[in-house]
């Protein structure tokens, strides 16, 4: 019966990371809807949401601290709740940077933008499609599934760079992009931050059903 029961609670707080993650993904989506359509009441709700996904991972925290104080978890389980405790920072902090995303949409204001925006929406989808593959590893215990999803890194990383030189180039040219010029920088460094960030979730999810830690995009 006490297996039972922690195996009970164990799937029930794996529940409350997924639920997390999937917050911290449409808080991601808004985010860039508010700096695509220059929405502001939008950014702002995504800036205020930011608090509930910092209250859900501490939530998470304590619970996962009291099942490892009190309930004497064999070797496979300590390894789902250290996981766990991992994950929920990495999601929390994904959190912080849509919310970093949204704060530049109130930093650009109703500002025309100084180019069509192609690359950052495309970071931002396949930083959401990333984020989305990890939850779905870690629900099916998919290694070979979560060591693929980190391999997109690189994809996010060639357009981060991508950005850079093209808004390097608006600045030359017209030394009045440069305050959105450097906005849109700190957007796209945010949706590297956030692709880096699910990469950590990846290496959580091999090491909950291998037991063992691999660093992955070591080269990146």
């Amino acid at each position: 019966m006490v297996r039972e029961g922690l195996d009970q609670r164990l799937k029930l707080l794996e529940g409350e990371v997924i639920r997390l993650g999937e917050g911290v993904a449409q808080a991601l989506r808004n985010a860039l809807t508010s700096l695509k359509t220059q929405d502001l009441e939008l950014a702002q709700a995504v800036v205020a949401g930011d608090h509930d996904i910092n209250r859900q991972r501490f939530s998470i925290e304590e619970a996962c601290l009291e099942l490892l104080a009190t309930q004497q978890p064999m070797a496979t389980d300590l390894r789902l709740l250290t996981a766990f405790m991992h994950i929920v920072t990495d999601l929390e902090r994904m959190g912080d940077h849509a919310a970093g995303l949204a704060r530049i949409t109130l930093l650009i204001g109703k500002t025309p933008l100084i180019k069509p925006l192609v690359d950052i929406p495309r970071m931002t989808e396949i930083a959401l499609a990333m984020l989305e593959g990890a939850l779905d590893a870690l629900r099916r215990r998919d290694a070979e599934a979560a060591r693929a999803i980190a391999q997109r890194d690189d994809e996010v990383d060639a357009l981060h760079d991508q950005v850079h030189r093209e808004l390097f180039l608006l600045m030359i040219q017209d030394p009045r992009n440069v305050p959105q010029a450097t906005y849109l920088m700190w957007a796209s460094h945010n949706l590297e931050r956030i692709a880096d960030l699910v990469t950590n979730v990846c290496e959580r999810v091999i090491f909950v059903v291998t037991g063992k830690m691999e660093e992955l995009n070591v080269s990146g």
